[in-house]
């Protein structure tokens, strides 16, 4: 039973940002309701599939839920979501808060409902500024927290997106920071409550922590920016046969370091001899750690960062991952047995307790896998529950052979 056994999680959210917030509630021992609309989750769709709506994105953000679908736009829809509101410990959606009003489902009347509901909206911006009803994507709310100006920036290239969704994975761990904060909060005051996971405001706050540099300041010592992150010989050291990540950072790395290869002269150059000076002399450094680095195999170095105690790690591709030998030590991957998808790789919540020990996962569930069991527990009879089937104001998964 993991630490969250007990609370029960309406899942109204799609695509990436809520499911990946909801599964880490459903990691922690959460019963979660994926609540979809007929068409599903769009992000079924992405990537390849044995069988369709079973995407691999979908599979690893869906974990740990049961999957209802309900017609919302249907009275008798909504009138199931409201039953299923009404001993629930928590609603989160991610479309914008006036769709929510629309279906009336705005937080004062789900609230009136059940007043001890934590109502968890992620969606784009704060609800007090003009951008309150646009929608956003990742790639927007990267634009917008300045990641792309960043990376040209540092780069000297042209402005580019992160290559994963960001924005979203940061934004959903952040909601269930919110949503646990107001559990929490239940348990003293006896009450529910709202809470708003704006991205942008989320975002900006997370990449200007680093990067607001001196237009912290009034009047500006500077035009912002972080200059060891964006320098441009900031990237994996290329080896006499490869690449490897390594950081060469305090004072005692560097003593380290350079006696290990022989360069001990270095410490007496002021652009070596303190952090202070090599952070303003941050590009020269880098590249001398750089032809450095390309004299020796990546096998050679791995041993003599390993006796010098200074940080690395390999560049890994996306194969050489699964293989690697701390992940595989640890037990992050396994593959198991999917009852729709046959064998499937699947990666471990990273998190472990002392004392709360989470059920073995519950695998991503087909489009409406669950409805009529979840339904039956909101107290529908077996007949109640086929008239909503068959008027198509709920659905089920069809009957599947074994993969």
């Amino acid at each position: 039973m993991g630490p969250l056994a007990g609370i029960k999680v309406l899942d109204m959210t799609s695509v990436l940002m809520g499911p990946f917030a909801s599964q880490a509630l459903g990691d922690m021992g959460a019963d979660v309701i994926k609540i979809e609309a007929p068409q599903g989750d769009l992000v079924r769709q992405i990537g390849p599939v044995r069988n369709e709506g079973m995407g691999p994105v979908f599979l690893n953000a869906n974990r740990n839920k049961r999957s209802i679908v309900l017609d919302l736009k249907q009275p008798d829809g909504l009138a199931a979501l409201r039953r299923l509101i009404a001993d629930a410990d928590v609603l989160m959606y991610n479309v914008r808060p006036q769709a929510m009003a629309r279906l009336g489902l705005g937080y004062e009347e789900v609230a009136a409902i059940n007043p001890l509901i934590v109502y968890a909206g992620l969606f784009g911006f704060g609800q007090d500024g003009p951008y309150a009803a646009r929608p956003a994507y990742d790639d927007l709310i990267q634009g917008g927290a300045t990641l792309p100006h960043l990376i040209a920036r540092a780069s000297g290239g042209i402005p580019r997106y992160v290559p994963t969704a960001l924005a979203d994975r940061i934004v959903g761990q952040t909601a269930v920071g919110g949503i646990l904060a107001s559990l929490l909060a239940r348990q003293r005051t006896g009450r529910g409550d709202r809470v708003d996971v704006p991205m942008f405001e989320t975002m900006v706050a997370f990449v200007l922590g680093d990067h607001l540099g001196g237009l912290t300041f009034e009047p500006p010592l500077d035009e912002g920016g972080y200059a060891r992150q964006l320098s441009p010989e900031r990237r994996p050291y290329r080896t006499s046969d490869g690449h490897i990540c390594a950081l060469v950072y305090n004072d005692k790395h560097w003593k380290s370091f350079l006696g290990a290869v022989g360069r001990e002269a270095l410490m007496q150059d002021a652009r070596f001899a303190t952090y202070a000076g090599r952070s303003r002399n941050i590009d020269h450094v880098y590249g001398e750690l750089a032809a450095i680095f390309e004299q020796r195999s990546t096998a050679e170095w791995s041993a003599i960062l390993e006796r010098a105690d200074v940080p690395f790690m390999p560049m890994h591709d996306l194969r050489s991952v699964l293989d690697d030998p701390h992940l595989q030590a640890t037990g992050f991957f396994s593959t198991i047995d999917h009852p729709s998808e046959g064998p499937i790789r699947t990666m471990r919540m990273p998190m472990t307790w002392q004392h709360s020990r989470p059920d073995a996962a519950r695998v991503a569930p087909r489009q409406g896998e669950h409805t009529r069991e979840v339904l039956q527990q909101a107290g529908y009879a077996a007949e109640e529950i086929d008239a909503l089937l068959a008027a198509g104001t709920a659905a089920q998964a069809p009957p599947h052979a074994a993969a």
